[in-house]
């Protein structure tokens, strides 16, 4: 698995596409995908954060989504639709979570920055195994290109 960064390093093209898709609306945003206790998904919507050469996300501590991560890191991460088009970015992977004061303030800044708000949260960082573009041409149309990347 890799940190943003170093996915943005090899596939630059494609790292910006997500950056758009996650930054459409001003604050970032996205559907997140965990795994409950019975093993069963849970999808929930965050404010993903690009800073510090990382993904991250700011998860309320008592958020039944904290503990998924706590419990079993792994997740999947999908953008918002667009309003005027269907191309869409994921990424999946496993989360870290992150105690380290000075990361928490450079990505608390970037984050409320955007307008976003947190206080006693838990920051995770998401590390990357796989990530799916898809662009599609006019609204409607079938089938999108794809672009893959695979850590």
């Amino acid at each position: 698995m890799k940190r943003w960064c170093e996915f943005a390093e090899e596939e630059p093209e494609l790292a910006e596409h997500g950056r758009a898709l996650i930054y459409q609306h001003g604050v970032g945003l996205g559907y997140l995908a965990t795994v409950r206790n019975d093993g069963a998904p849970r999808l929930h919507p965050v404010c993903p954060t690009l800073a510090n050469g990382g993904l991250y996300l700011f998860i309320l501590n008592k958020s039944p989504k904290c503990a998924d991560l706590i419990r079993d890191g792994r997740y999947a991460l999908h953008t918002f639709p667009m309003p005027a088009g269907d191309d869409e970015f994921y990424v999946s992977g496993r989360v870290t979570p992150i105690e380290d004061t000075e990361v928490r303030r450079i990505v608390y800044e970037v984050y409320t920055a955007t307008g976003a708000h947190t206080s006693d949260d838990t920051l995770f960082e998401l590390s990357l195994d796989r990530v799916l573009f898809a662009k599609y041409g006019d609204r409607g149309s079938w089938p999108p290109a794809y672009t893959k990347w695979h850590a």
